[in-house]
Parts: structure tokens; sequence; C-alpha cells
């Protein structure tokens, strides 16, 4: 049968019943542990860390379970907690000094840009490195007010994962994404005779290609999607 628990006894409070070593034990685990749920977030890509740098969400992390825990359960020593906030406060301000002086320990901590759209066109070498869609990337730039994948000369996924849109200057053609496809779906192209400046565009990437070439079904060049729409004009804006 297990002990009861005595209100204030500093000596479980503070100590627990593990030997003075385990003190040193806390250490490495949680320098392991550290590494480790580095390693997984930088796999999961830089959607998870949105709005916060990687050494801040991991901070929130690992503060969260350490203060949490030594709150709650009276079996964990404050010590112990305190040990663990310590070495995790540390392990962050290391990370931030290595950050701000060497550029190679900030592309691997939080990683690099890579391009998702490139003159109105879905880069799906730069989605499959941040594993994200088509749908992902075309959701955040209707998020940024942009109507037409034509309107975007570059959009870079940033480490932290927000998404960083420069527009041409002029209107291009390109894939009407307003409104979404989910909810219109943008109507089919099959005669090259009527296509818009003699081009189609691409459902999948928007890339834009000669019709004659692809339709009725051709492949893309691009990302090998068969399924093509008329390519879209939009007015530039007016300045407000």
């Amino acid at each position: 049968m297990d002990q009861p628990v005595i209100p204030f006894d500093l000596a479980r409070m503070f100590l627990g019943d593990q030997p003075p070593l385990f003190l040193l034990e806390i250490v490495a685990r949680t320098l392991l542990i550290y590494v480790y749920t580095i390693v997984l977030i930088r796999w999961i890509g830089g959607r998870g860390v949105a709005q916060l740098s990687m050494v801040e969400f991991l901070l929130v992390i690992a503060l969260g379970s350490a203060v949490g825990d030594a709150a709650f359960y009276p079996d964990v020593p404050l010590l112990h907690a305190m040990m663990v906030i310590t070495v995790v406060v540390i392990i962050n301000k290391v990370l931030d000094w290595l950050i701000l002086h060497f550029d190679t320990a900030k592309r691997v901590i939080d990683g690099v840009p890579v391009a998702v759209v490139r003159d109105g066109k879905l880069q799906r070498e730069g989605m499959g490195r941040r594993n994200i869609g088509a749908a992902e990337v075309i959701a955040s730039l209707r998020q940024a007010g942009v109507r037409n994948l034509g309107e975007v000369e570059h959009a870079f996924m940033e480490g932290d994962g927000v998404l960083s849109i420069f527009r041409h200057d002029e209107p291009r053609p390109g894939l009407q994404i307003v409104p979404p496809a989910e909810v219109e779906p943008p109507p089919p192209l099959t005669d090259p005779a009527v296509a818009p400046g003699g081009r189609a565009c691409c459902l999948a990437c928007g890339a834009l290609e000669p019709a004659v070439e692809v339709l009725p079904d051709g492949q893309c060049p691009a990302c090998g999607g068969r399924e093509w729409t008329a390519p879209v004009t939009l007015p530039k804006r007016r300045a407000e």
C-alpha cells in the first residue's frame, strides 16, 4: 500500500527518494530529449512552429512539461524540476548564441526558405521539401489577398512556416484561385481554338502551356497533371 502524502514535507518536495547522482542523470536525460525533440520538429516542418522560432517553440514545450509536472504531481521533487528548467534555459541560450553568430547553426536549427511559387507556378520540389500540399499553399495565398496565381512572382515558405509573397507589378494570366476550386471548380478547357492567347493553364500547378500541345488531355510537363482550364488575367488593383 502506498504511503500517504505528507503535506509540506520539504525533503520530499525538493529531493525526493533518489540519490544525489540522479541529478546528473536528469541533465543527461534532458539533453537527449531536447535533441530528439529538435529532430522531430525539424521533420514535421515549419507549419508546426508558425509565428514562433524553433528555439521559442522548444522552450514552450519543455518548460510547460517541467513546470506542469512539478506543480501537479507530489512525487516529482521540485529540485529535479528546477534542474530541468535550468538546463532547458541554458540550452536555449546556447542555441540563441549559435544562431546569432553562425549561419550554419541558423540553417540547421531554424531551417531555410524554400520557393513554393515562381512566376505564377507552384513549385513541387519546394513543397515536397516542406511536406506541404498545393491546397495549403493556395489557401495561404488567398489569406494574403491573392486571387490569381498569375499575380505571384515569388512565394517562399520561410523557416518559421510563414509564407512570404512577392507580386508582379502588372497583372499576368494564371490560375484563378478565388473562389476556391472546392467551392466553384474552374471550367475545364479542352478546345485549343477557344484558349485565351492560345495558352492553357494546368489545374494542378498553374503552369501555362501552348494549348495546341496539351489539349484536350495532354500531360503537364511541370507536374504531370492532365486537367486544364483557361488562364485568367485579373485587372490591376487601384491604389488606395
